[in-house]
């Protein structure tokens, strides 16, 4: 019986493992507001694919956007804002303001990040991501190529993936905020 014990907490220590990241974990509560409005590349409207150096991002983005989003760090799970949000709207990239998720396809996964079943058109792009031992696919953003996160094909219907996104990673605009 010790044994099955053994392989199911390491089962579930897996899964964990499988949405973060091991570098330093990011801790954020913050809006990204100030980093669009000091942002000359941030634009919900152009689809412009970017060509930014990581200098320069630095010189524009807060501390903990810049490990996230180019250094490919991670948040702590259950800690971003968005984690629990079930407000209807759009999520956008919080680097360049391309359109991402839109919120009838994020779900309670449990994993401790924003999860969704299905991105936007065009809106990402995919990586192999070796690291830490793992074979991960790595979701960028399609614009800018700042990391989001991963993707994995434990998700629910229709779509049967699971894209575990870092919330400091995304802007939301709800509906409401759209509409005005």
């Amino acid at each position: 019986m010790k044994i099955w014990h053994l392989i199911f907490n390491l089962c579930i220590l897996s899964l964990f493992l499988q949405c973060s990241e091991m570098k330093v974990p990011v801790k954020t509560n913050s809006m990204n507001t100030e980093t669009s409005k000091n942002n000359p590349y941030y634009s919900r409207t152009d689809k412009t694919k970017l060509n930014v150096s990581n200098d320069e991002w630095k010189n524009i983005l807060s501390p903990d956007l810049y490990a996230v989003a180019r250094e490919a760090a991670t948040e702590r799970p259950f800690t971003g804002k968005y984690n629990e949000t079930d407000e209807l709207g759009e999520y956008y990239c919080a680097v360049c303001g391309n359109h991402l998720f839109r919120s009838s396809s994020k779900f309670a996964s449990t994993c401790g990040w924003p999860s969704f079943f299905q991105s936007e058109k065009d809106a990402v792009k995919y990586k192999r991501d070796s690291t830490h031992g793992m074979e991960r696919i790595e979701v960028v953003c399609g614009r800018c190529d700042s990391h989001l996160g991963h993707v994995f094909n434990d998700g629910p219907e229709p779509t049967g993936v699971r894209y575990c996104m870092n919330s400091v990673s995304l802007d939301f605009v709800p509906d409401s905020e759209s509409q005005r």
